[in-house]
This record gives C-alpha cells, structure tokens and sequence, in this order.
C-alpha cells in the first residue's frame, strides 16, 4: 500500500505538470476558442485515452527495469530532476507565450477527427512521455507492493487530475483567455510560483534514495 504523503506530493507533481503550458494544452485551448466547447471536450477524450496509453507503457516498463537493472533508478532520477529544472526554466524564461492567445485559428473538424487528433496529440506529447518515465520512479518502492500496481495507481491519480484541469480549462477556455488579458501580472506571477516549485520539486528528486 502506498503511504498517503507520497500520493498527495504525487498529485502536486501531476497538478503542476498539467498546468505548464504544453502540446495537449494548447490543442484543447486552441480547439475550444475556435471550435466551441463541444470540440474541445471531444479532443480531451482523445487526450486522456493517450494518458492511458502512457500509463500502460510506463508501468510495464518501469516494472521490467526495476527488476532487471537496479542501477536504473539512479538514471531515471537525475534525468527526471533534470527535466523538472527544463520545465522550471520554460515556466518563467522570457518571452513566453500565453497558451490562451492561439496565434493560429483552427479549422472545423469532425467529432472523429477531433478525437484522433487528441489522441494523438496526447500520445506523441514528450511532456507526458518524460513525466511517465522520469518521475514515476521517484515514488515507486518495492518495499510498498507490487511495482506495477504501485505505477498504475500512480497513473490513474496522473489521468484524474489531468483529466479534471483540462475539463475546466476547457470549458472555460474563453472566460480565462479575457481574465489574463486583462489582469498580466496574474499571469506572470502564476509564472514565477510555478518555477519556484518545479525547482523545489527537482531538488528533492535528486535527493530521494531509493527504497
């Protein structure tokens, strides 16, 4: 069983992850200004079932290579608290665009184009690939069960809370866009505090041992 701090800081990680701009964001953001809110939730269903698609791959994966090369987890940390340093970096370096201003408008699609288009968008999106398979180990222990029930625990906390952000983003896609606009120091701040804990969060991954 997994303790119930390590589940939370979990689900911190996964918050922040799901609010740094990237490729899924900004296709939700971008289908829901140009196509109304029904193509935008149509592409998030596409979108969560490639979160699943890298939930399956990262814990069968992470299970074979915790139990056939040990030293791995020592790779996976520092790659991870590397990346979470990138993301730091991408959430405050200047010159930054907002997600809620797409610079190209996008062309009407049918609700099967819609969600293959998410799908794919969610499957191909290195963001998500990385957190799967860099941060994922940082808080999968054998002493807590099974390796693979522990990941995909750790993946459905992931889904849920992508899954609920990305719904109220993109219902209101349109209600957020005008608040920044009109209030940008919100937006620099949400910046800042963004990569503060993201580094934070980076160092404690390099710190962790396994267990």
């Amino acid at each position: 069983m997994m303790p119930v701090h390590d589940l939370l800081v979990f689900a911190g990680a996964s918050l922040l992850l799901v609010l740094t701009p990237g490729p899924n964001m900004l296709y939700l953001i971008s289908r829901s200004l140009c196509q109304g809110r029904a193509a935008g939730v149509i592409s998030l269903a596409g979108v969560v079932l490639g979160f699943g698609v890298h939930m399956l791959a990262a814990s069968l994966g992470i299970t074979a290579l915790f139990m056939a090369v040990p030293l791995a987890f020592e790779v996976l940390k520092w790659a991870g608290a590397a990346y979470l340093l990138w993301m730091a970096w991408q959430a405050v370096r200047p010159g930054g665009a907002s997600p809620f201003n797409p610079t190209l408008p996008l062309q009407a699609a049918s609700p099967r184009r819609l969600f293959a288009m998410g799908l794919l968008t969610s499957i191909l999106n290195p963001k998500v690939a990385m957190f799967y398979l860099s941060i994922f180990p940082q808080f999968v222990s054998a002493a807590h069960g099974s390796v693979f029930w522990q990941s995909m625990t750790l993946g459905m906390v992931q889904i849920t809370t992508s899954f609920s952000v990305n719904l109220l983003i993109t219902l209101f896609a349109a209600h957020i866009a005008r608040w920044f606009q009109g209030n940008p120091h919100w937006l620099r701040a949400q910046k800042w505090v963004m990569g503060t804990v993201l580094a934070g969060l980076a160092v404690r991954l390099a710190l962790e041992q396994r267990r």
